[in-house]
């Protein structure tokens, strides 16, 4: 048999059944595809201002959005179907609620896209164009979404192949092919890519048409490194009985359970073939689509869904937190806007934050005080923050306000957040009786057949020194909801230098606000030694990173911890991040603080493992503090792990294997990637650890290393890897490629994918990495 069937277990496929067919399925007797096919005259809305006009047309391949201006020439724009997240209908943008007096809700809708890239607001001609677009791109995103990996590979070699074929004659020549290897990150030798596109020339014309394409493209993607492993379980070389399969699950995977059932519904999910099925068997090309699917891929499974205790008090959670949540850029100049709150809570984010001020005509708004960001209404904020809290995640929400308005307009945000939220704000204790404790996040879904969000207000006063210096003095008070649809709005309440009230005034929060006080009072921190004495559970404290760090070093982290198996602690970045940076937040959960705020607008090594460690657990936001963090009778001190019962180290074996496709990073004509791959630990001190591969020079493509890393991790409840792929460059500082962070604790063990993401963190398909994993035992 020749290697190329061995390999792929398959004749190759015809590419013109590969462009677009997936996504185009039904096209006939689809009237929105035909019309966006067809292509519309839209206006693109920038603002109030800018409102142009473009004609949008959708592709034949169905994944590509094509538009241009009638007066641009031949200057052009696309996007993906693929890099769009969701649609809204009708007024749900800042930019479209602005021009709400000029255009109707049913001509208008909103393209959200993946990532950090700004949203595209369209107004149609009329509302039945408007509903075409709505529904064709839902249902080209749905039929993206319910792509097998084997057509998103497919749908992926099409795109390639379009791009290379420069004359659209549907074939290609060498030259083309060159150009081709070029683009797609490969430094091919001109005699050996000469060989496999002669040996792909089937019909000996001298190009590359239709199957024989494919034929080349998968010569080119042999997955030597699978095969391998592929023929040591297999007995005839050819498939893997299901007794053979049941051996590498056992043995390579460390899997646990009922072994053969799991081998049969791998054979029945993942091979393509219909006569391997018959025989319980599995070929090479239904092992490789198991290794690259979500099964065979880094991240355990199990772990995806809901799979931990939600029933204890809110203090034993690490909750997904944002800073200056209304910020879309810096600190200083930058854009304030609802879709800093819409995408932060999309993301699984729990507690957001919205600075107040005193805003024109008796309005509150919110921005960055005395600085140049731009402003938006504090009721704006609440009806986004109402709209979007339970999308993603059920269990509460913490509304965090920073407050500096006056008593005025302090009843205006009362008022606000009582109309626009409603039964979703908490007014009283959940039992109607002196709380005891901090509830859990879902405990009112037993004691209330509707849950609600509940307003703390806390109540601080400062000094104007002190709140010159907001590092020093950040007030803040927290209130507790749960799931079945509960707001949790904690409340600031900040005296400002340029406050209005008198220095001596008592009457400086609205009765409106103060009676929506509950389970959570903000205290001045005086010491761990004085909280543990006189503290209570709802007394909640607020620090920069940098008090924070003061607090660690001075007092010693087992401390810290110690406080933080009792009550809440919010940690948020110091006022000198002008840029919207963001500190590691490792640091910060190593001591147990609860709310670790960031800026979820800035891409970078923070919002990465705040990504990472909230990717469990269904992404609701909330992650169990390990036990030896919960219990207040016992000091965990994260300088001395070892100290602690039941320490068990272990070592974690990486064995780095291959890459597949890496993207580009570099856009200068010629230039191919020389890929290296770093592994971070990041943890207690202890097991705070980096390590990498050698780099493979001008290989982004198919990058080849078998490069093995070793770290030993002290306390595994804690630690979180980072594995980065970088552009080496013995000149400069290398190029982000892409990485994946996950916790150890959610990784499986064996021949496992990494799917990597970008620095927005949204996947960048089919770029990957393969690994083995393993753990043992410190002995």
């Amino acid at each position: 048999m020749h290697p190329v069937e061995v390999l792929f277990g398959r004749r190759a496929e015809g590419l013109r059944a590969l462009i677009g067919m997936s996504l185009c399925s039904g096209i006939q007797g689809d009237d929105n595809l035909q019309s966006m096919l067809v292509g519309t005259v839209m206006r693109k809305i920038k603002s109030r201002t800018w409102k142009k006009q473009r004609y949008f047309k959708l592709q034949e391949d169905c994944m590509t959005i094509w538009y241009k201006s009638k007066k641009a020439g031949n200057t052009h724009s696309t996007f993906s179907v693929g890099d769009v997240e969701a649609i809204r209908e009708g007024h749900q943008s800042e930019v479209l609620l602005s021009i709400a007096d000029e255009f109707p809700a049913d001509r208008c809708f909103t393209l959200v896209f993946r990532g950090r890239r700004g949203n595209l607001d369209l107004v149609a001609e009329s509302a039945e164009e408007a509903q075409s677009w709505i529904k064709g791109m839902k249902k080209l995103i749905e039929n993206l979404e319910n792509m097998g990996e084997r057509e998103k590979l497919d749908q992926w070699i099409g795109d390639w192949f379009k791009k290379a074929d420069k004359n659209n004659d549907g074939r290609m020549n060498f030259k083309e092919v060159q150009d081709l290897l070029k683009m797609m990150n490969v430094d091919m030798n001109e005699h050996h890519a000469h060989r496999l596109f002669t040996m792909a020339d089937k019909s000996q014309s001298g190009s590359l048409e239709d199957d024989e394409f494919v034929l080349f493209y998968k010569m080119l993607t042999q997955r030597e490194d699978v095969l391998r492993v592929f023929q040591v379980y297999t007995a005839d070389g050819q498939k893997l009985s299901q007794s053979d399969l049941e051996d590498f699950l056992r043995e390579e995977q460390l899997e646990g359970g009922d072994i053969q059932k799991h081998a049969k519904q791998l054979i029945e999910r993942y091979e393509p073939s219909d006569t391997a099925k018959v025989l319980n068997a599995m070929t090479f090309d239904g092992f490789l689509m198991y290794l690259g699917s979500a099964e065979g891929s880094i991240f355990n499974p199990q772990r995806r869904g809901v799979f931990q205790d939600m029933g204890q008090p809110l203090s034993h959670y690490f909750i997904s937190s944002s800073h200056n949540t209304y910020l879309m850029e810096d600190q200083l100049r930058g854009q304030s806007s609802v879709e800093g709150y819409i995408r932060a809570l999309n993301r699984g984010c729990r507690c957001v934050e919205v600075d107040c001020w005193d805003g024109a005509n008796g309005e509150p708004i919110v921005y960055h005080g005395h600085t140049l960001t731009s402003k938006i209404l504090f009721k704006d904020v609440v009806t986004a923050v109402g709209n979007y809290a339970f999308k993603v995640s059920e269990y509460p929400v913490i509304l965090s306000i920073e407050n500096h308005c006056s008593v005025e307009q302090q009843r205006v945000m009362a008022q606000h957040l009582n109309h626009i939220l409603g039964d979703k704000l908490l007014k009283s204790t959940l039992d109607g009786k002196a709380p005891i404790g901090l509830p859990s996040p879902e405990v009112s879904r037993l004691t209330h057949p509707v849950t609600f969000v509940k307003i703390l207000i806390l109540f601080f006063t400062h000094s104007a020194a002190q709140t010159l210096q907001r590092e020093l003095c950040d007030c803040w008070s927290a209130s507790i909801a749960h799931k079945n649809r509960k707001l949790l709005v904690i409340f600031y309440f900040f005296s400002s230098f340029f406050s209005l009230f008198p220095q001596k005034s008592k009457q400086r929060l609205s009765k409106e606000l103060s009676d929506c006080v509950v389970y959570c009072k903000s205290v001045h921190f005086s010491s761990f030694k004085h909280s543990r004495i006189h503290s209570k559970f709802y007394e909640v404290v607020s620090f920069t990173e940098s008090k924070a760090r003061k607090h660690l070093r001075e007092a010693g982290e087992s401390k810290f911890v110690h406080h933080n198996s009792r009550q809440l602690t919010r940690v948020y970045p110091t006022g000198f991040r002008t840029d919207s940076s963001n500190f590691n937040p490792q640091e910060m959960w190593n001591a147990g603080c609860q709310i670790v705020a960031l800026n979820f607008q800035t891409a970078g090594d923070g919002m990465d493992l705040n990504d990472g460690l909230f990717s469990q657990n269904g992404r609701c936001g909330y992650v169990l503090k390990p036990d030896f963090m919960k219990e207040a009778e016992k000091r965990f001190d994260p300088e001395t792990p070892q100290q602690r019962d039941h320490y068990q180290p272990i070592i974690l074996t990486i064995q780095v294997i291959s890459g597949q496709q890496l993207p580009k990073v570099n856009i200068k004509e010629g230039s191919i990637v020389d890929p290296l791959v770093r592994v971070e630990i990041h943890g207690v001190p202890m097991d705070q650890a980096k390590q990498e591969t050698r780099y493979i020079e001008n290989n982004g493509f198919n990058p080849v290393w078998y490069d093995t890393l070793r770290f030993t991790i002290h306390t595994p409840e804690l630690a979180m890897v980072r594995f980065v792929v970088e552009d080496y460059d013995k000149t400069s500082k290398n190029d982000f490629v892409g990485q994946y962070t996950l916790p150890l604790s959610c990784m499986q063990q064996g021949y496992r994918h990494i799917h990597l993401l970008s620095k927005d963190g949204t996947s960048i398909p089919p770029s990957s990495l393969f690994v083995h994993i393993r753990f043992t035992e410190l002995e």
